[in-house]
């Protein structure tokens, strides 16, 4: 028997008989790589799509959530450890195969089906075939996912995704390597490859107090954001809370989050949000061309949303970026 290379992200493991990856997933079965959580999901949640976070695709829709455990990274500060980084033989599971995937999103009036809480890419094969069935019963798909992924099986994947939420842990590579074991280029890579194949992205990033939350690392990563992706693209700055390897840190105070969604605004931006803390506005989508507050949010709540069904402002006709039917 012999070793394997996985090729499905950079780290591109090379994988003994009998042995896992980095992402403890995707293992070498007699000389065959195996993704051996396929078909069987740690977690399968009902939830609103405000939690993803994507505040422009479907507003107010429920859509079902699932995952496996495992993950190609391993942040020190990451909410969802206990299953990201768990083994899978230590895991509680269940058996759902793709195609009873649309099945369970339509007993739940879903519209759409989310690969979120630890990381979608690494059981890339359960992904890929779930999004296929999905798209062919009519459903969306979306993914929320670090982007840590090679560009040939990234592009393939993308053909089936309508939406994702990409991390955008720092506009460093430093933090990257430091803090996520891994590198910033190919999550750059990823985004601009998303939205290239007509993904609607939206981008968050998770202010850590020390790490990332200078005013330099709100410029530098806004001004990326505004040039490459455009001044459309919805960014959201996220709260941080003590998780983990990263209980030494105290929570992401409310004014650096103020402070960082005032820079990329200064950048150009035109919709910046706040999350995991509420505050009077950070939530609200105000139309970039007349100013006027579209969607009113209060937690994962739309309270009010002035969007048409064909994308525009209910006030001034303006084109508003999104998927909103």
């Amino acid at each position: 028997m012999t070793a394997v290379q996985c090729g499905l992200c950079p780290k591109g493991c090379i994988i003994q008989p009998g042995q896992s990856g980095e992402c403890r997933i995707r293992v070498n079965i007699d000389g065959q790589l195996r993704a051996v959580t396929y078909g069987y999901p740690c977690s399968a949640h009902v939830d609103p799509v405000e939690k993803k976070p994507l505040f422009h695709f479907l507003p107010g829709t429920p859509i079902l959530s699932i995952a496996t455990v495992g993950c190609n990274l391993h942040c020190r500060n990451c909410q969802n450890w206990e299953i990201s980084q768990q083994n899978p033989e230590d895991s509680s599971s269940f058996h759902l195969p793709p195609e009873a995937v649309p099945a369970l999103a339509s007993r739940y009036d879903c519209l759409s089906v989310a690969y979120t809480y630890t990381e979608p890419i690494v059981f890339y094969e359960y992904t890929l075939d779930c999004s296929i069935h999905a798209r062919e019963a009519g459903l969306k798909n979306v993914l929320v996912t670090a982007g840590y992924i090679n560009r040939a099986p990234w592009r393939e994947l993308c053909r089936y995704i309508d939406a994702a939420n990409i991390d955008l842990k720092a506009f460093s590579d430093r933090f990257y390597r430091d803090v996520c074991d891994g590198t910033l280029k190919p999550v750059l890579d990823a985004i601009v490859t998303a939205r290239d194949s007509g993904v609607l992205v939206e981008l968050t990033n998770l202010v850590i107090p020390t790490l990332n939350d200078s005013d330099e690392d709100f410029s530098r990563l806004s001004r990326w954001v505004a040039s490459e992706m455009g001044p459309d693209t919805p960014l959201h700055f996220s709260r941080f809370y003590p998780h983990y390897r990263m209980r030494h840190l105290p929570p992401t105070p409310t004014d650096t989050l103020l402070r960082a969604r005032d820079i990329a605004r200064a950048q150009g931006l035109h919709f910046v949000y706040i999350g995991n803390i509420l505050t009077p506005d950070g939530e609200n989508t105000y139309c970039p061309a007349c100013g006027r507050l579209l969607i009113r949010r209060r937690g994962y709540a739309v309270l009010e949303n002035h969007v048409r069904d064909d994308g525009r402002c209910s006030y001034c006709n303006a084109e508003i970026h999104g998927i909103w039917k």
